[in-house]
């Protein structure tokens, strides 16, 4: 067992912050939940939404965000498995790509939850 250091503990974070430069770099889909997690944000800001309100949002950002992290490193490592098509490897991806999809459509609806009403009074 190596022996614990905080210099070794910091540079951890390099790797991560690595980690999500690849990931809004190279995974497109990515910079689209990114850019719905800033508008949902700026409209977060701009309502003066209440604590529980953000609480709730940044949890649905980070529930989003982190679906894909895990969706592309499912991919990347299937496709790093096998090239050639297989219908378990498909299944697999098509399977990952179905949790972001239920992350995405449930901040979704918890954004409509909490802006509608919002929205709609400004109309009224």
């Amino acid at each position: 067992m190596t022996k614990f250091s905080i210099t070794h503990r910091l540079s951890s974070f390099k790797f991560a912050f690595q980690g999500l430069a690849h990931l809004f770099q190279k995974e497109h889909n990515s910079r689209i939940h990114l850019l719905f997690g800033l508008t949902a944000t700026g409209l977060g800001k701009f309502f003066q939404i209440s604590r529980i309100e953000w609480i709730t949002l940044i949890g649905c950002i980070g529930f989003v965000i982190t679906s894909e992290i895990f969706n592309s490193t499912i991919e990347k490592t299937l496709d790093f498995i096998s090239i050639q098509k297989h219908p378990s490897i498909k299944i697999i991806k098509d399977l990952s790509a179905a949790a972001v999809l239920i992350s995405a459509t449930t901040a979704l609806v918890i954004g409509l939850l909490i802006f509608y009403p919002k929205i709609s009074a400004l109309w009224y």
